[in-house]
């Protein structure tokens, strides 16, 4: 009884969901000062490169829009493809919703509001494993999360002078090693009738992409097929 109360304070605790933000870190950085060193590139200065990742806060939808600013694309396009590429936050963030119930609209908001891929896997490893998700722990995980990417886009927007060459650091990277460790992770947290019907779906997302790659954009693509395999999801989980 006394160690269970010890291990629902220490998940009850702002220090705790930081520390638990510390294996995601070196994607943050290094993804954020990528994409400082491209904002750079393209032609915003330091100023905007940290008005971008405090107000968007999403990398993909970040080096979307330097491309899009590179082609002269209107800002009314440019909006609404960071709407549709965004729109799995929506996912995620029903995803944690039943986990969240307890705490007002407010913080409930916060919570969705900095709900990025990286912090949900480790949001979503948590709730497989305890069962519960604090609101401490969770503004521990999300603002730790929030402030390294922050920093991690202005110091690539400030050294992004000098370089310019994110693949030779191996930086384009960095995104997908941090996906496969999550996904790593997570699997590593279920029992064997779960893993086997997780395979499952990651083998029918691949197909998914794959035909829908023939007819739609990569970013609908990505959209519609996370759409279909999560709803797929829900249905084979039940």
């Amino acid at each position: 009884m006394q160690q269970e109360a010890v291990h629902t304070q220490s998940k009850n605790s702002f220090i705790q969901g930081a520390k638990d933000c510390i294996p995601t870190l070196l994607g943050y950085l290094s993804i954020g000062f990528a994409f400082g060193v491209v904002g750079t590139v393209t032609g915003l200065s330091l100023l905007e490169v940290a008005l971008v990742a405090i107000f968007i806060y999403a990398g993909a939808a970040q080096f979307i829009l330097c491309a899009l600013l590179v082609t002269n694309t209107p800002a009314l396009s440019i909006v609404f493809t960071v709407f549709v590429v965004n729109l799995r936050h929506f996912l995620m963030s029903l995803t944690i919703a039943p986990y969240v119930t307890r705490y007002s609209t407010w913080r409930n908001i916060g919570f969705g509001t900095m709900l990025t891929d990286e912090t949900f896997g480790v949001a979503v490893t948590e709730a497989m494993k305890s069962k519960k998700i604090y609101g401490r722990w969770l503004d521990g995980l999300n603002i730790t999360a929030y402030v390294s990417w922050i920093i991690a886009c202005v110091a690539g927007g400030y050294f992004g002078h000098w370089i310019t060459d994110v693949e030779k650091w191996g930086l384009d990277f960095a995104l997908v090693a941090m996906f496969i460790a999550l996904l790593v992770l997570q699997l590593s947290e279920t029992n064997k009738s779960k893993l086997n019907m997780y395979l499952k779906l990651i083998m029918i997302m691949f197909i998914t992409v794959y035909i829908l790659l023939n007819f739609f954009s990569t970013h609908i693509t990505v959209l519609i097929a996370t759409l279909f395999v999560a709803t797929l999801g829900v249905w084979m989980d039940k």
